[in-house]
């Protein structure tokens, strides 16, 4: 008897193991990289985690907890990397001093073809998949779901806002439950709109109440707030603190923001962000650390199947 119970606590701890690899998938004849940590189990959902500009897909799995959250809770999440270290969203203005995507680049059809690939070999349940994206990445993000709405259950971005550019070529084919997680202290991408402070930041953001605005009336939902919730502030060091405020939608058209105040260009986390913490709180300002940007965006994704 003990055998068989030996035999099963094994069987089940399989079935939780999740495998990471490094792996590439032709885009019109251009070979594109990812890293995806996948579960043994089949049909789970799947999380697309978009980096930063200057970053990598392997630094979203090294700075933040979305492989401890998808390991524990039996997802699959795939990191993609963007050409040049950046994302072809649908902004065409960048920062003066970083490089954008090669020129022709449709990171568009990039992601929808890993996407694809992920639900034809049966690792995707189609009818959960998520895509989630911080500052340049939270514009892929966005963009995704203006263009492809029908590949995804829900959408997050994280230290973005809308520009015109964004906005004006935004038709989801459907509604899409979204979140908003931005900082009010953000020297790139302002909370207020406009230009940020820094050397490296682009001009002409939307403000994240526009931002959110546009998302409310683009999924029915009415224009006030159905709740304003302050979050408890458990870092007590970092000098920010968290609102999280919700929308009145119709079902499954949730729009939700998380305003860190005084927060930075920076993900809320638990553990550091960035591999060199002081310098990143010196040029982009602080991480809060009273939620996780992985652990918070879960729990909202994993509402919408």
């Amino acid at each position: 008897m003990r055998r068989w119970i030996q035999i099963g606590a094994f069987l089940a701890a399989l079935a939780t193991t999740s495998v990471a690899f490094a792996d590439t998938i032709d885009v019109d004849g251009a070979k594109r990289s990812y890293t995806a940590q996948l579960p043994a189990k089949r049909l789970v959902p799947l999380v697309v985690v978009l980096h930063g500009k200057t970053q990598r897909g392997a630094d979203m799995a090294a700075r933040t907890a979305w492989p401890q959250v998808a390991k524990r809770e039996g997802f699959a999440v795939v990191f993609p990397d963007g050409l040049n270290h950046a994302w072809a969203d649908a902004r065409t203005k960048a920062g003066p001093a970083l490089r954008g995507p090669p020129p022709g680049t449709d990171d568009v059809a990039f992601i929808a073809k890993l996407v694809e690939k992920l639900v034809a070999n049966g690792t995707a349940d189609p009818k959960r998949v998520y895509v989630a994206g911080i500052s340049n990445g939270g514009a892929m993000a966005m963009t995704l779901i203006c263009a492809r709405a029908d590949l995804f259950a829900a959408g997050a971005s994280v230290i973005m806002n809308l520009t015109d550019e964004a906005a004006v070529t935004c038709h989801p084919s459907r509604p899409l439950p979204v979140l908003l997680m931005n900082g009010t202290a953000d020297p790139l991408v302002p909370y207020e709109g406009g230009r940020g402070s820094s050397y490296f930041a682009a001009d002409g953001f939307w403000s994240t109440e526009e931002t959110l605005a546009f998302w409310r009336k683009l999924n029915g939902c009415e224009t006030d707030d159905a709740e304003v919730a302050d979050l408890p502030d458990r870092g007590l060091t970092d000098q920010s603190t968290v609102t999280r405020i919700s929308s009145r939608c119709p079902r499954g058209h949730d729009v939700v923001l998380y305003r860190i105040k005084n927060g930075g260009h920076r993900m809320p986390g638990f553990s550091p962000d960035a591999r060199f913490p002081k310098v990143a709180t010196s040029l982009l300002g602080t991480q809060n650390s009273d939620i996780d940007g992985a652990e918070t965006i879960w729990s909202f994704f994993s509402q919408f199947p």
